[in-house]
């Protein structure tokens, strides 16, 4: 488990607050917290070598990004993301990232279109052998590259939040082979129209992806991926 440094308490305040913020996040949306769980300010600080103040600070936080419910003279309990948080979730990322998809004609540079070429190359390798985790991973990264390619910080860091807030059940759509390799099919159409410079096509196969993966999601038990 993760010690954070008590001394950069007073040194670095925001930052200490940004790692805590993000370890409790990380673990209620890997499910390692479950839903109306409570979250014990004095356990959290002491399980992450911190004060109760950045913890609480990030209770706030987490609040509002609705996450947990904070009720007064009682505590702070997990709301987490339900089934249909996750279909929104989708549903809005797939435009934003046909939005990516479609700038990234515009700004995407000769580093990170090798980068992505190397990722699908990799992929490809992984899927045909079942190695889903090496898979999901470069799954991630290539849509972490997309994101970084359209140039927008704005637009990178609401489709990150995005992809971490389904994180617990994004594997499922990368549970088979058939579904690994048209996955990585579908990255490679993408990144050819990107290359081609054709901001339209580029976008409409980045939003056909992300409702194909959620279709394959659902099909893959996305309510038992809940009740685990």
């Amino acid at each position: 488990m993760a010690n954070y440094d008590v001394k950069q308490e007073v040194t670095d305040k925001y930052s200490l607050r940004g790692r805590v913020f993000n370890k409790i996040r990380e673990d209620i949306l890997s499910g390692k917290y479950k839903e109306n769980d409570e979250l014990k300010e004095i356990a959290i600080g002491e399980e992450l070598g911190v004060s109760r103040t950045p913890v609480r600070e990030a209770f706030r936080q987490l609040e509002l990004e609705g996450l947990i419910q904070i009720v007064p003279n009682k505590g702070a309990y997990v709301t987490g993301i339900t089934m249909e948080d996750v279909k929104d979730i989708y549903m809005i990322r797939s435009k934003l990232e046909g939005l990516c998809a479609a700038w990234a004609c515009e700004h995407i540079t000769n580093e990170q279109i090798e980068e992505m070429e190397e990722n699908i190359y990799l992929a490809k390798f992984h899927a045909e052998r079942g190695h889903f985790e090496q898979m999901s991973e470069l799954d991630s990264r290539f849509h972490e590259a997309l994101y970084e390619a359209c140039n927008s910080k704005m637009l990178e860091h609401l489709l990150k939040d995005f992809h971490q807030y389904v994180q617990r059940v994004r594997k499922r759509t990368l549970s088979t082979i058939d579904r690994s390799l048209a996955s990585n099919a579908e990255h490679a159409s993408i990144l050819e129209a990107i290359k081609a410079h054709d901001p339209e096509e580029a976008e409409k196969r980045a939003t056909t992806h992300i409702h194909n993966a959620y279709e394959n999601m659902i099909k893959n038990g996305l309510k038992e991926a809940y009740d685990e």
